[in-house]
């Protein structure tokens, strides 16, 4: 009777663990399953505004340019004499006048130089003196028979040679005249004060930059130009740059091309005069294009161009999906307040996504609107 319960027992046992096997087997091949199904597609539903149409515009062959704006008119305030600086009182963004006095170098010891320059010149001019009446004097008595030609000529020497000292003294107080100027700094020009590279009462040597000055009011880019791109650049030509924090594009123009290449890049530099504006200053970055001359060619938005990838492509509507197409880009143009550019690689009348619309997986299916509500 015992035995046959125990066995039951084992019975019921293995039953249990075969039905919990059964069961996880059934769940890991249901996983599976949902696995295998392909999951249901969202449709993405697009505005007229996201999409554009690829078609021929007439658009501005031009070249990118890179640069550095930076101010025609500048200039660095340098001590010409050593000595301690006094009267410094300007600071960065200060706004001078050309010949405002900016500083001075102490005056006292090139003031006590000129006037010993001028008791030289006073003691030389004396001896002149004494020489010219001795010479008269000689001449008087030759002419009498009481002196010889030759004491004559030894009076003319000496007195030749008071007069040079004396010449010399009067250049010796005029260079002390101009060290004595030198201690007062003015400004060269008008502008405002970039930096102050010295403090008050510090000793300066001399040619040591005190204060660089800054003429906003006219202001280039230097760009390099590759040997090939610089033989299609002519002097009058438009740019349209953009400024690191000016939120408005700036307009330029070639005003001058360097005759010269750069030794080592061989790159030419070409230098745009850039229409004044507020917010504009030395220093800041401006990228753009150099209109070189117009193109006709097949074209989408610029902002429909992706370069997340290792090649420029576009995000192309086809029957109702996303197809990411490789393309060529060419020429770009301003085309009713939107920049185009030319492309190759998409076929006239393809629908692409602008910038806007985001990225999309390729093969997203998607929704157009209705006919007629779609932007060119």
């Amino acid at each position: 009777m015992k035995r046959s319960l125990k066995i039951a027992l084992v019975l019921l046992a293995l039953a249990a663990v075969l039905l919990l096997g059964w069961r996880g087997y059934s769940a890991r091949q249901a996983a599976r399953q949902a696995q295998a199904a392909p999951a249901a597609t969202p449709v993405i539903e697009l505005a007229a505004i996201d999409l554009a149409t690829a078609q021929v515009r007439e658009l501005s062959a031009g070249l990118p340019i890179t640069g550095t704006l930076k101010a025609v008119n500048s200039a660095v305030v340098k001590a010409r004499v050593p000595g301690e600086l006094q009267g410094l009182t300007v600071r960065e963004g200060d706004t001078v006048q050309a010949g405002q006095v900016i500083a001075r170098v102490e005056p006292t010891e090139y003031a006590e130089r000129l006037r010993q320059a001028h008791l030289q010149a006073e003691a030389a001019k004396a001896q002149v003196d004494i020489a010219q009446r001795q010479y008269d004097n000689n001449a008087a008595l030759v002419n009498q028979g009481f002196i010889s030609r030759t004491a004559l000529d030894n009076s003319l020497a000496s007195l030749a040679t008071a007069q040079a000292s004396h010449r010399a003294a009067l250049a010796g107080a005029e260079v002390l005249r101009k060290s004595l100027a030198d201690t007062v700094l003015r400004a060269p020009i008008g502008g405002q004060v970039a930096q102050r590279l010295a403090q008050p009462g510090e000793r300066v040597a001399p040619e040591a930059r005190i204060v660089e000055i800054v003429d906003l009011s006219r202001l280039e880019l230097e760009a390099a130009l590759s040997p090939a791109d610089s033989v299609a650049v002519r002097v009058g030509q438009p740019a349209t740059l953009t400024v690191e924090g000016v939120p408005q594009p700036v307009q330029a123009t070639v005003a001058r091309i360097n005759p010269s290449a750069q030794a080592g890049s061989r790159s030419v530099l070409a230098y745009l005069s850039v229409t004044a504006q507020p917010g504009l200053r030395q220093g800041l970055f401006a990228r753009g294009q150099l209109a070189t001359g117009q193109v006709r060619a097949l074209a989408v938005p610029l902002s429909a161009v992706r370069t997340d990838k290792p090649l420029p492509y576009v995000q192309a509507v086809e029957s109702e999906r996303i197809a990411h197409r490789t393309v060529e880009t060419g020429a770009r143009g301003e085309v009713e307040g939107e920049l185009w550019v030319a492309v190759q690689g998409v076929a006239e009348g393809a629908r692409v996504l602008r910038g806007a619309a985001g990225l999309l997986r390729e093969g997203t299916q998607v929704r157009l609107p209705a006919q007629g509500s779609a932007r060119p």
